[in-house]
């Protein structure tokens, strides 16, 4: 039943707290760069949040980040951040690396399905992201297509919509069981990806639901499964 096959991308897909503390290491050396790297991803959720209650207009998740950033390094770390390094720190979610099983194994399943990034990030960020990393989509579905952020429903029936197939012929994949369960309630069916290393030297705290369709511990073991 399953034709189209819609990528989560940070952490599941991509190593953001290797690519980002790399970059914030050379633009704030005096500050732990790892420990900088996980304060600022945990200000993404509250941040899409405000977006999609409306207390906020639709925002780009580069300025989302900026705006995060900016007000984390100030009030925590008494650091006025130059706009070059703002740039900087930012563009740093474009161009992180893709886990090593990613590439290759998303053209595996393309041999078989229709493969899309779904994710948070601009479709600008995505395609950038993809190029470096050699990831191989049929589309990429970024945020800025729908004008919201996941959970949405917006996001995981659009997707459906616009690949011409029903919410259930749509496999999200993600390492976050977040994602997975408001996919889920959208009649999509799920693959959790294991990824203990997201988080750094932090114990990811993931843990996958039974009710996922999959359960793999890599994009490689995803592949196997589905005989691709």
């Amino acid at each position: 039943m399953i034709k189209v096959l819609a990528f989560d991308t940070f952490g599941t897909l991509t190593d953001w707290h290797t690519g980002v503390s790399h970059v914030l290491a050379q633009q704030f050396p005096t500050i732990d760069s790892s420990q900088l790297a996980r304060d600022w991803r945990r200000t993404y959720a509250p941040a899409l949040a405000e977006v999609e209650s409306g207390a906020r207009p639709w925002t780009l998740l580069d300025e989302l980040h900026r705006e995060a950033l900016d007000r984390l390094l100030r009030n925590s770390h008494g650091i006025t951040a130059t706009q070059t390094q703002l740039d900087a720190a930012v563009h740093a979610w474009h161009v992180i690396p893709g886990w090593p099983d990613a590439a290759d194994s998303i053209r595996r399943l393309k041999a078989r399905f229709i493969v899309t990034a779904l994710s948070n990030g601009n479709v600008a960020l995505l395609t950038e992201m993809a190029k470096l990393n050699g990831f191989d989509w049929d589309f990429v579905g970024g945020a800025d297509i729908w004008h919201h952020y996941k959970p949405a429903r917006e996001v995981y029936l659009g997707i459906a919509e616009l690949m011409q197939v029903r919410a259930d012929e749509v496999l999200m994949v993600a390492a976050h069981s977040s994602d997975l369960a408001a996919a889920r309630s959208c009649g999509l069916q799920t693959a959790h990806i294991d990824r203990p290393r997201e988080w750094g030297p932090e114990a990811n705290a993931e843990t996958p639901d039974s009710l996922n369709t999959f359960h793999a511990n890599g994009l490689d073991d995803l592949a196997d499964q589905l005989d691709c």
